[in-house]
């Protein structure tokens, strides 16, 4: 989780490549009417969002026996308790970083639909993951290797997940 330019899918591939699991990127899955909203720099409502928080948690679902790895903004804590709806026991990675590297990074890509003028709205709504929240948190700061390794390091440690 974690707002646009975070990392999520990057280290989403490489986290999904080590466990030998399949990895769904959440923006693959937003429908073309919410794609063109987000285009014309207008952020989604709760009630644009929750048909698509429903199909990231059905995807999620169909993964959590064998594993799976999406990557999702799931900003609020309230999206992530949706989601934990669909599968109790998901573990959330939150891509923490500060609002200038993360413009700084957005700022020199082209995003499909996510103009970064959405970025300020993003961090408005973000909701940093709780310590009831299964999970952890990374600094990406650091080269997404070094996010995956702690990952893995701070899952393994739970019992969560074999990263063999």
């Amino acid at each position: 989780m974690g707002v646009q330019g975070s990392g999520k899918s990057t280290i989403g591939e490489l986290l999904a490549e080590r466990l030998g699991v399949p990895l769904i990127d959440g923006d693959s899955i937003h429908s073309v009417e919410n794609k063109q909203w987000m285009a014309t720099g207008h952020a989604l409502s709760d009630a644009q969002r929750l048909p698509w928080l429903h199909e990231v948690g059905e995807r999620l679902a169909l993964g959590s026996e064998s594993g799976i790895v999406v990557a999702c903004s799931a900003l609020k804590r309230s999206y992530r308790d949706l989601l934990r709806e669909h599968v109790p026991t998901m573990i959330t990675v939150f891509a923490r970083g500060d609002f200038d590297l993360i413009y700084e990074r957005i700022t020199s890509r082209r995003h499909e639909y996510m103009p970064p003028s959405l970025l300020r709205t993003q961090f408005e709504d973000l909701e940093e993951l709780q310590a009831d929240e299964p999970g952890v948190t990374v600094d990406i700061s650091k080269s997404p290797q070094e996010i995956v390794e702690t990952v893995i390091a701070t899952i393994s440690q739970r019992g969560s997940v074999n990263a063999d």
